[in-house]
């Protein structure tokens, strides 16, 4: 099972962006919704890996979250915060270990003795995704959404060749193989954890 866990940075100076983050990952697929826990720290069960992926990536695009992931087995209840097991605790072990500085990236994985194979790839997604200009995120959320990038060129008012450009520097190609490879590999270890 998957449990995601992100605490909002700087929140004592700055205004609550929990109900902006809820609103960013209500529509990915979930076995228990996201949810408020504690002050400015949310919390929710993805339906499986490349939904918990794609809430970690959507928080790191919004930015100003620390994230923890957590692989295991879970007791579920009727809410993430009423829930327990290895895998909410592996995901508050993580969000801690994103808040501090042995990560490169604000965010980690707990996948057990699992964690070396596989957070160095969170890694590096994650800093490719936080890297990006709001005009290539015009361009990335067109496309995203089924658009040719003539399609794309059109609606946006440049050339197909500034789209291509745009999805070739922000490596959008290599972006979605890696999200499939990685959850496969989450999924591997979740069903080996599971055992």
């Amino acid at each position: 099972m998957f449990v995601v866990t992100a605490d909002q940075q700087g929140s004592r100076r700055g205004s609550d962006r929990v109900p902006e983050a809820l609103e960013l990952v209500s529509t990915v697929p979930a076995l228990l919704p996201f949810e408020r826990t504690v002050g400015d720290e949310i919390q929710g069960v993805p339906a499986d890996a490349g939904a918990a992926l794609d809430a970690a990536l959507r928080l790191v695009r919004a930015g100003g979250w620390s994230i923890g992931l957590g692989v295991g087995v879970a007791r579920l209840a009727d809410s993430a915060s009423a829930s327990d097991g290895p895998a909410f605790v592996r995901a508050r072990e993580a969000v801690e270990r994103a808040k501090g500085r042995t990560v490169p990236v604000s965010i980690a994985l707990d996948a057990g003795e699992q964690t070396a194979d596989a957070e160095p790839f969170l890694h590096l997604l994650t800093a490719l995704v936080a890297d990006r200009s709001e005009s290539t995120w015009r361009v990335l959320d067109l496309l995203a959404a089924g658009r040719t990038g003539v399609e794309v060129a059109e609606e946006l008012g440049t050339t197909p060749q500034n789209v291509s450009n745009h999805r070739r520097r922000a490596l959008w190609d290599t972006e979605v193989s890696a999200r499939a490879a990685l959850a496969r590999l989450l999924t591997t270890i979740d069903v080996a954890e599971s055992g």
